[in-house]
């Protein structure tokens, strides 16, 4: 691999590829639990810690995507709870308590479903909320790095990781680290956990809105808001989840 923009897409494109190959029962095994709480009037709620919130954006509110979601950021924290801004910093990951708030915070339903997105599966506030979301009776997928995860030791009390919990656990293909290619005299650049996540993301949606429209139900879509009807289109639709989805934060 050549440090260079076409090394990269080399990388990036034989790990997609891995990914798409590797994932392919699980992808629909995700689908499967999708469906069924979306079916149910659920809502998909998506989680994720620094990077890993990237994942959030691609499964909640994005062109081509269902309606029926909900993303949770630590931010909520202080947009929503009233938390004062100093809570936020990039150790807040690490906290279990959190999640408790972040949890309360959300408009769950019983018939809800999570899918949570870290690339170590280790940090406090990420393993609590899994443990929250199974206690509740949640369906849960997780989004991972199999190899990163496995190399590291939990930073939650319990000794558990994010793949512990899930009912369908997906792994992103990243490597211990993330980034791929490496620098002379250690380290490295050009991470792909993002990427895969979003591939990943963007296949189970694919496959949940195949089982809607093959079970005779017209699946709610997303439209892009820059184009001619939109805005019409998705509040139309966002409208039968009122209270249930949150935008813009």
């Amino acid at each position: 691999m050549t440090l260079s923009a076409e090394g990269y897409l080399a990388v990036v494109t034989e790990t997609m590829n891995r990914v798409a190959t590797s994932q392919r029962e699980a992808v629909r095994r995700a689908a499967d639990l999708l469906a069924e709480a979306v079916r149910a009037d659920g809502v998909v709620h998506a989680f994720g810690t620094g990077h890993s919130e990237a994942l959030s954006m691609e499964i909640a509110g994005r062109a081509g995507g269902l309606v029926p979601t909900n993303k949770i950021a630590l931010r909520d924290l202080v947009l929503v709870g009233g938390a004062p801004t100093d809570l936020l910093g990039p150790t807040l990951e690490r906290d279990p308590s959190v999640a408790h708030r972040l949890y309360e915070l959300a408009p769950v339903r019983p018939q809800d479903v999570f899918v949570i997105a870290s690339n170590s599966g280790v940090n406090g506030a990420i393993v609590e909320f899994a443990t929250l979301v199974k206690e509740r009776g949640h369906g849960l997928v997780a989004i991972t790095s199999a190899q990163h995860s496995g190399q590291m030791t939990s930073r939650h009390p319990s000794g558990r990781k994010l793949s512990d919990f899930a009912d369908v656990v997906l792994d992103n293909g990243a490597p211990y680290g993330d980034a791929t290619l490496p620098l002379p005299g250690g380290g490295a650049v050009g991470a792909v956990s993002s990427i895969t996540a979003a591939l990943l993301a963007q296949q189970i949606t694919v496959e949940v809105v195949a089982r809607l429209l093959d079970a005779g139900e017209k699946p709610p879509v997303y439209l892009s808001a820059n184009i001619a009807g939109g805005d019409e289109h998705n509040n139309a639709l966002e409208a039968r989840y009122a209270g249930r989805i949150r935008r813009g934060s």
